[in-house]
């Protein structure tokens, strides 16, 4: 009699979980093109929060931090690029003293933005902290603790992240950010073997 009634509420679960699973495909199928990669004149708008879908402005980024979390929107058909969460972005506004060269050359009055996706296991780009092995605010994987200096390309500063995150270069219209380029380097984490 236990393991029927165990079979059952697995069973319901199971079919509770697919419900949901096929919910959300269909919702991808209303929106063509949410699962292509950010384009060219792609604006930029937040991905969660109070203001999710609002486009992010200047006026959203102080200087310093905190990061900000944003999807692509095609501005033709306004389909928000978030059917891929490899499209999702982090953006950060830092004093231009303060990057590198090549850093600086891709941002927008101190704005830079990068993938938030981890290049170690793929997990999400979620914290802005104290570096474990320096004085200055990183960006953090929580999972495997990979840690990224977005001063210097995003490149790896502490953990077991292979290579840098990809960057996104950026432009500027009526005060508004959008995508100026396709991301430099690879989007996600490295690939089972």
């Amino acid at each position: 009699m236990e393991q029927t009634r165990r079979t059952l509420l697995l069973g319901a679960l199971a079919t509770t979980a697919c419900l949901g699973c096929s919910t959300e495909a269909r919702a991808g199928e209303d929106a063509p093109g949410s699962d292509e990669r950010p384009q060219k004149g792609d604006a930029l708008v937040f991905s969660e929060g109070d203001q999710e879908g609002k486009p992010v402005t200047l006026a959203d980024l102080p200087a310093g931090g905190p990061p900000v979390h944003a999807w692509p929107k095609d501005p033709k058909t306004s389909v928000v690029r978030s059917g891929s969460r490899l499209n999702e972005i982090v953006l950060i506004r830092l004093d231009p003293a303060e990057l590198d060269d090549k850093t600086r050359e891709r941002a927008v009055d101190g704005i830079l933005a990068y993938s938030a996706i981890c290049s170690h296991a793929g997990c999400p780009v979620t914290a802005w902290v104290k570096s474990d092995v320096g004085d200055k605010e990183v960006f953090k994987c929580m999972c495997h603790n990979s840690e990224y200096d977005p001063r210097a390309g995003a490149q790896v500063v502490f953990g077991p992240a292979p290579r840098r995150l990809a960057a996104l270069p950026l432009a500027l219209a009526d005060g508004s950010l959008s995508v100026a380029g396709n991301f430099i380097g690879k989007v996600g984490g490295a690939q089972p073997g």
